[in-house]
């Protein structure tokens, strides 16, 4: 009897951290450049005496995120970019390290120092990115940031910095709690020429809305059937003992 609840009873406890891993995934679904955490469940010898090696628990874990590209959405503003293809913006953490996103929903503070849409600082070549009071902003392919002075009549640019671009094996990168990219190293990626960026345009959350609903609704359904088994074996208990005791 005890079996069958400690397998109900942890299936139960798994269904619910899978669920909570779910509803993060389309709590973020209208996030900018969002990667999906993947979740998988797989059954757990309990380890202890000689009775305990016949219990099997389950166990949900997160093996990894999924950095399929999202949908591009054409925008039109300026400093909107979308990084073509494999790579990743390099931002400040609130720590102060590196970070890496494909938020690149960027925006100018007060004091001209650009921003994603979350608040992080957007770092180039020499560091923090600060842009001075522009008439036009272009960022290019390569993450070449240039201006057009205000009065500038004869429409010249001027280059003041480029985004920092890296392109670090996904392998070895995890997502920190403020929802950023880090090497599990510690250390930071080397610039990539090779990454390139599409102005006028972000990336989407890469979440599937129709799988992460379905998904909600299966792990709904397994958590009442381990429910049912716990009450089964209740009743099973109750039954039992009735007999005990007539016997």
């Amino acid at each position: 009897m005890d079996r069958m609840l400690y397998v109900a009873m942890s299936g139960a406890k798994q269904n619910m951290l899978a669920q909570a891993i779910n509803s993060n995934n389309l709590a973020n679904i209208s996030t900018t450049g969002f990667r999906a955490d993947l979740a998988a469940a797989r059954s757990m010898p309990l380890q202890g005496g000689s009775a305990y090696p016949t219990r099997v628990y389950s166990m949900t874990e997160k093996p990894g995120i999924d950095f399929n590209q999202g949908a591009m959405s054409t925008t039109g503003r300026d400093l909107d970019i979308a990084v073509s293809g494999k790579g990743f913006i390099t931002v400040q953490g609130p720590g102060g390290n590196e970070a890496y996103t494909r938020a690149g929903d960027l925006k100018l503070d007060n004091a001209g120092v650009l921003h994603t849409g979350a608040g992080h600082i957007v770092l180039g070549e020499n560091g923090p990115i600060t842009i001075p009071d522009a008439a036009k902003v272009d960022i290019g392919k390569d993450g070449t940031i240039s201006i057009t002075q205000i009065g500038d009549a004869g429409g010249g640019s001027t280059i003041i910095d480029r985004l920092k671009l890296v392109n670090p094996n996904v392998r070895e990168l995890k997502r920190n709690e403020f929802g950023l990219f880090v090497l599990k190293s510690g250390e930071n990626a080397e610039t990539d020429d090779e990454v390139s960026v599409v102005s006028g345009t972000v990336e989407t959350s890469n979440v599937n809305a129709a799988s992460a609903l379905v998904n909600m609704i299966e792990l709904a359904r397994q958590f009442e059937m381990q429910i049912k088994m716990l009450k089964t074996a209740e009743e099973n208990n109750a039954q039992a003992t009735q007999m005990m005791k007539l016997g």
